[in-house]
């Protein structure tokens, strides 16, 4: 099984900015997240596989769930880059850059990467590890792009249907490789509730 996790929330997240190659830690909240990812999939914990975006709030989320197991970095799951804007708030950027952006998977935000490019690496990482998930839960630490680049690569969909999901901090999407390609068993599942977090 192929397990996609986005991290825990972060103050970036909180405060509703454009977080991408930036590199701030998990907050409190997005650490309770990460501990009850853990928790959920401690029973895959001693034999699964653990893979994470280089990124620290990435790596403090695998490494809860790896606890004393190694986690592997593999910078094809980073964030996108959001160029110049990078750590806007979401609500500031033109109407028209967003119509752009959802009108074509090519566009460059501010300079930056594009949801195609982020496509194709993601699926690369994928297609590598599709073969061993037949026989080894891998889980991979990542972000919310990536997570949704994860999906339509399963889903064999165009980049563009990215817009079309909500991936939560501290979520769980499951992959299952099956004989004749990849097949989405659960997506954005959160082994959390507001009411247990963040206390």
């Amino acid at each position: 099984m192929l397990i996609v996790v986005r991290h825990g929330q972060t103050e970036a997240n909180a405060r509703g900015v454009l977080l991408g190659r930036s590199d701030p830690p998990l907050d409190d909240i997005g650490r309770d997240q990460a501990a009850a990812v853990a928790s959920a999939l401690a029973p895959l914990a001693p034999t699964a596989r653990v893979i994470s975006s280089p990124l620290t709030r990435t790596r403090e989320t695998a490494a809860m769930i790896a606890g004393e197991g190694p986690v592997e970095i593999d910078d094809r799951w980073i964030e996108l880059d959001y160029g110049r804007l990078e750590g806007v708030p979401v609500l500031d950027v033109p109407a028209a850059t967003w119509q752009a952006w959802r009108r074509d998977p090519d566009f460059s935000p501010g300079g930056g990467e594009t949801l195609h490019g982020l496509g194709e690496r993601v699926s690369a990482a994928c297609e590598e590890l599709f073969a061993d998930a037949v026989g080894h839960d891998i889980v991979v630490v990542t972000h919310v792009s990536p997570v949704k680049a994860a999906v339509a690569w399963a889903l064999g969909v165009g980049d563009e249907v990215t817009w079309h999901m909500y991936v939560a901090p501290g979520s769980i999407t499951r992959i299952a490789p099956r004989q004749f390609g990849p097949v989405l068993s659960a997506f954005n599942v959160t082994p959390w509730s507001v009411t247990d977090v963040g206390r």
